[in-house]
């Protein structure tokens, strides 16, 4: 469950646990109150080492009682201990067992004595508690109410005060029943366990982002939590045992310590085992622990200084990770750059373009790409091509977006000069072609030209002396009329050399093939303006009859006029599809784009010689190639369509081509 930061984490508690943690604390003041007799019964080394053993068996007693309710705790996130916080508290739970074990052996207990071992006693069961509440490891930040606190130290030595009392009444001179001890060791036991969940009550949870420190924290599994419970009762059961056995007979308490001593050796054996094998589980940990983070290192490291920009986001489409590169770049951290933060970088002319493509991405699912210019630290705009993909899992929902921004200021800049150099070189040749042309026609049509006029004024001459020579006129004449015929079969061979150079060279096609020459031709041209070529071409079509050259001439032009349609489109994909189908009257070729279309209004002009909407065009492309197709006995038109323009043009196939022939 995803649990918010500095969310209140509400607890609860395993109320069998609780139960546990209750009858611990019962056998546990049960065994103070037995070991108290023995302690003051016992002399020399031997009262010492009672005082020991009835310290240790009482401190684990009253330590596994807190313990235990600890654990009888439970939160909506994982916890776990920190170990030697945990044994620390296990010892101060043993001191302050002797402490009271040695108040009430002394043969009187006065006030001052009293009052001081209760002091000492609250104020290390209170210790332990807190300190077992400190060794929790939780991600969440624990809070106290100090009125409580406060309460829960008073009872602790409220509580340790009437525990001691009772255990001095109780203890082995008095000579008291064992239904008195139990009851009082009933007393004790609810009084214990009332001061600890006084304590527990004194904590509020509030989850929060930074992940606790682990480093020698365990969690408690449940099989652990079942086993302490188990040696806690063994060790008590065995104190209670031990301390009945010594009252009935010394040597069976020394027969019965030996079997113990055995036991402890035995014990210790397993705990040196156990503690062997957690402390080869802890180094294993610490291990794959320390290479996590080495590796979780190395990849930030990666991220961080690899030259792109690099960002990441939940399913809604917002940002909570971009990498330095970005960061560096926009001058702005990360909380900056959270959320809707990022936007504020997107060039004004961009950012309703953008924000729809990136919104469309995010409702739909697909991947985002697009040209944007973003704001860096200096203020100044560079292009960027933003990518975005959508990480899925196994049942196809989206858990996360990631993403890249390259930097393409370079390239575009690279672009728009390409552009510029083609334009002022095409302009060039259209100059150069266009001198060549003129030049041409001057060479071609002056010397007919100057003859025409030095005839004409000889032929004026005559006319003027008065006394003309109708026959040298005549001849005049005739010389005018084959140098006007030569000045028009120049021109008609101009126009022919407009079309192509030479005789037309018809031979059998087939178009198909035509079409993938021309877009072998284009490919360059349509990657520099990223246009998509596709092919729809029909199988088993026809052949025509026709000139290669002319032909390829057509298609190149109506496809270049379609890419340069395309040029300035952003908010669509740019394609153009030429097709092929077959037609009633032949072949049926279509050229169609997703550029700007036609304007209604000038769309009948279109193959108007020398019209054009191009800044650099002379307007011959479309009415040379309409010039061609018509010399191959088809039509070439356009039609009509809400976006972008189509051109298409139809050609007669060999046969078609044949009958009308010979019908003509």
């Amino acid at each position: 469950m995803m649990i918010s930061a500095r969310a209140a984490l509400t607890g609860s508690y395993d109320y069998g646990e609780v139960a546990r943690s209750i009858l611990i604390a019962i056998a546990a003041s049960y065994a103070a109150l037995d070991l108290a007799g023995r302690v003051t019964a016992a002399r020399g080394r031997a009262r010492a080492l009672w005082l020991a053993g009835g310290a240790i068996a009482m401190g684990i007693g009253i330590w596994a009682m807190h313990f235990k309710g600890m654990l009888a705790f439970r939160l909506p996130i994982a916890i776990a201990y920190h170990w030697p916080t945990v044994l620390l508290s296990l010892v101060v739970a043993a001191l302050a067992s002797a402490v009271a074990l040695y108040v009430v052996s002394r043969p009187k207990m006065g006030r001052v004595q009293v009052f001081t071992g209760s002091l000492v006693m609250g104020g290390g069961i209170a210790a332990l508690h807190y300190l077992n509440m400190s060794a929790m490891r939780l991600a969440a930040v624990c809070r106290f109410d100090l009125r409580i606190v406060i309460l829960s130290v008073v009872l602790a030595i409220v509580f340790s005060l009437a525990a001691l009392i009772l255990a001095f009444d109780l203890r082995e001179v008095t000579k008291g029943t064992a239904l008195r001890r139990i009851g009082s060791a009933v007393v004790m036991g609810a009084a214990i366990s009332a001061m600890h969940y006084t304590g527990m009550a004194a904590a509020s949870f509030v989850s929060t982002a930074v992940p606790p420190d682990l480093s020698h924290a365990v969690s408690v599994s449940p099989l652990a939590n079942n086993g302490l419970a188990i040696v806690t009762f063994l060790v008590l059961s065995a104190a209670i045992v031990t301390s009945s056995v010594d009252r009935q007979a010394e040597a069976a308490v020394r027969r019965l310590n030996e079997e113990l001593e055995q036991r402890v050796v035995e014990r210790t054996r397993q705990l040196e085992a156990a503690n062997q094998e957690l402390r080869r589980e802890i180094a294993d940990r610490q291990r794959v622990e320390d290479a996590l983070r080495r590796s979780e290192d190395y990849l930030r490291l990666v991220i961080d200084t690899i030259p792109q920009q690099i960002w990441s986001g939940p399913p809604d489409g917002s940002l909570d990770f971009c990498n330095a590169q970005w960061r560096s770049y926009m001058g702005l951290t990360q909380e900056e750059l959270q959320g809707e933060g990022w936007q504020s970088m997107l060039h004004p002319e961009d950012k309703e373009r953008v924000l729809k493509a990136w919104r469309e991405s995010v409702l739909n699912g697909t991947p985002y790409e697009q040209e944007e210019r973003h704001r860096g630290a200096d203020g100044q705009y560079r292009w960027f091509l933003a990518r975005g993909v959508p990480l899925r899992d196994s049942t196809g929902r989206i858990v996360r977006w990631y993403g890249t921004n390259t930097d393409i200021e370079d390239r575009k800049r690279a672009e728009q000069s390409l552009h510029e150099a083609q334009a002022e070189l095409a302009h060039v040749t259209r100059a150069v072609a266009m001198g060549e042309l003129v030049a041409s026609i001057a060479h071609e049509v002056n010397q007919p030209l100057t003859a025409v006029v030095t005839t004409s004024n000889f032929a004026l001459r005559q006319l003027a002396s008065g006394t003309p020579n109708l026959q040298e006129l005549q001849e005049a004449m005739k010389e005018i009329v084959e140098d006007a015929t030569r000045v028009s079969a120049v021109i008609s061979q101009v126009r022919a050399l407009l079309l192509k150079k030479g005789a037309p060279d018809r031979v059998e096609l087939n178009i198909n093939d035509l079409i993938q020459e021309v877009t072998v031709l284009l490919r360059n041209e349509a990657a520099l303006s990223r246009v998509q070529v596709r092919l729809d071409l029909a199988a088993d079509l026809p052949l025509i009859l026709g000139d290669r050259v002319q032909l390829q001439q057509v298609l190149i032009n109506l496809a270049m006029n379609g890419i340069d349609a395309m040029r300035t489109v952003n908010d669509r994909p740019r394609k153009l599809e030429i097709k092929s189908e077959k037609h009633a009257d032949g072949v049926l070729i279509q050229v169609q784009d997703s550029g700007i279309g036609l304007d209604p209004e000038r769309a009948d002009r279109i193959f108007e010689p020398f019209f054009t909407t191009k800044p650099q065009g002379i307007g011959m492309g479309l009415s040379i190639s309409r010039s061609i197709i018509e010399s191959h006995g088809g039509r070439l038109r356009t039609v009509s369509r809400s976006q972008g323009a189509i051109f298409q043009f139809i050609l007669p196939a060999i046969g078609n081509s044949a009958s009308e022939n010979s019908a003509a």
